[in-house]
């Protein structure tokens, strides 16, 4: 796409933010994702600094046929956008909290890390993710599946309300009340249907819980991970675990007790009594001897480290995808792939339990993908002369565990949506098909790019 000197100078004008127009060296910075090795080069970028920015935006893209994608932290780029206009909305930010009402109103930059730290003077929390780091508009438009998840649900069960541009640049409100049918699908669908401006949440009140990590060293990883997966089948569904097997690299970052170390992180989260957690996790701290112990009562404002997700940018491989139930026979191809005496090329390889409060939806529904699911299974390597190997590594896996594995994902979890196939197995066939008349409806020419063709969705 050609754009002419004085049309670039015209969306100048018109904006309070800043325009950026491919092959300007400043763009870079503006642009940059979590994944390193994702370098996006649309046309033309507009770094919004208000809800009328972006409506300038929407329709200065459809006057010049100009695909539209969105983008706040960075976090979940599937691929480099090399067309069309990139509104980003990382500025948007501010964060209010109605304590009465127990509802956070965030806006489309904000992340996890300034909504628990709005929330906590009330003794209120969100259900947020795994990582503060990561955008909290974007990961709840996707669903959202975080260490609350058995006890709370998806984050965008909780979401009550979004501010929307629409493609045809005007401002909606969407919840069960106006515009219902966006609602339904913002709630889940993740993209192709306008850009979110604001979201409104609601809190839970949490000011403790019960939570951390099991470390166990590689000599009792085996028996370890056998007892938590026997003990998911009984699990209450007011906690939420999951397990990750990780390669921790010899380098001075990593503390010294885990550096070098291939061990197995069992995660514990439970939202009450402190005494009750324990009596729960009992089992899974005497199935094996445990190396670091790091489960106590911590404040809700560092929910972040239960996973501890790391922050900074780094080159990413990964693969998502969600399982049914699993047993011991699931344990053993596992080990086998990823264990400690597999020479494994990833980093990390997660499961996380599901089921409980994310198996039920919310009243009126919603277009989340996942909540019949038992598990999450991903796999994240960072070492990019091992990618190729990753792959062939992932695909022989998924081929042995087929009887596992779920017939959708999640679209939060399917980092592989290179074929409209892969993209639709993100939601359920009826809810897919559903989500497409929304998008029709609200954005009849196409104009947000979402999918595996067009380009990334939000994130």
């Amino acid at each position: 796409m050609s754009l002419s000197t004085s049309d670039l100078s015209s969306l100048r004008r018109a904006v309070t933010g800043e325009v950026f127009e491919r092959g300007d060296p400043e763009m870079a910075d503006h642009v940059a994702t979590q994944n390193t090795l994702i370098r996006h080069e649309p046309d033309v970028a507009v770094v919004v600094a208000d809800e009328a920015d972006v409506s300038t935006a929407v329709r200065f893209a459809a006057e010049h046929g100009l695909p539209v994608s969105v983008q706040s932290t960075g976090h979940g780029a599937w691929g480099p956008i090399t067309t069309g206009l990139l509104v980003v909305t990382s500025r948007l930010d501010s964060v209010t909290v109605d304590p009465d009402e127990h509802i956070a109103t965030i806006g489309a930059g904000a992340r996890w890390s300034a909504v628990i730290e709005a929330a906590a003077p009330y003794g209120l929390a969100p259900v947020t993710g795994s990582s503060p780091h990561v955008g909290a508009v974007g990961y709840t438009l996707g669903g959202g599946l975080g260490p609350l998840a058995r006890s709370h649900g998806f984050s965008t069960d909780w979401v009550r309300g979004f501010r929307v541009v629409i493609a045809d640049d005007t401002v909606v409100i969407a919840t069960t009340a106006e515009n219902p049918e966006l609602f339904w699908a913002l709630r889940g669908g993740k993209g192709g249907l306008g850009i979110v401006t604001e979201m409104r949440l609601e809190l839970v009140p949490l000011v403790t819980l019960y939570a951390g990590s099991l470390f166990f060293d590689t000599p009792d990883i085996e028996t370890a991970l056998r007892a938590w997966v026997d003990w998911t089948h009984t699990a209450p569904d007011d906690v939420t675990t999951s397990v990750a097997l990780l390669s921790m690299p010899p380098i001075d970052e990593i503390p010294e007790p885990f550096r070098g170390r291939f061990l197995l992180s069992m995660r514990f989260a439970y939202p009450g009594d402190p005494d009750e957690g324990e009596r729960m996790l009992h089992p899974l701290r005497q199935a094996a001897p445990v190396y670091v112990d790091g489960v106590t009562e911590i404040p809700a404002t560092a929910m972040g480290s239960i996973h501890a997700d790391p922050d900074d940018p780094s080159p990413l491989w990964d693969m998502g995808l969600l399982l049914g139930p699993i047993d011991q026979d699931f344990v053993t191809e596992l080990l086998a792939s990823f264990g400690p005496d597999a020479d494994s090329p990833f980093v990390a390889t997660e499961i996380r339990h599901l089921g409980g409060a994310t198996g039920r939806d919310v009243e009126g529904g919603s277009a989340v993908g996942g909540r019949n699911s038992a598990f999450t299974f991903t796999l994240i390597g960072v070492v990019p002369p091992l990618f190729e190997r990753m792959a062939a590594v992932a695909d022989a896996f998924t081929e042995r565990a087929q009887r596992w594995i779920s017939p959708e994902t999640n679209i939060n979890f399917s980092t592989r949506v290179d074929t409209p196939e892969h993209f639709a197995q993100a939601w359920p066939p009826e809810t897919f098909e559903r989500l497409a008349r929304v998008r029709a409806t609200y954005d009849p020419d196409g104009l947000f790019a979402f999918g595996p063709v067009e380009s990334v969705p939000e994130a």
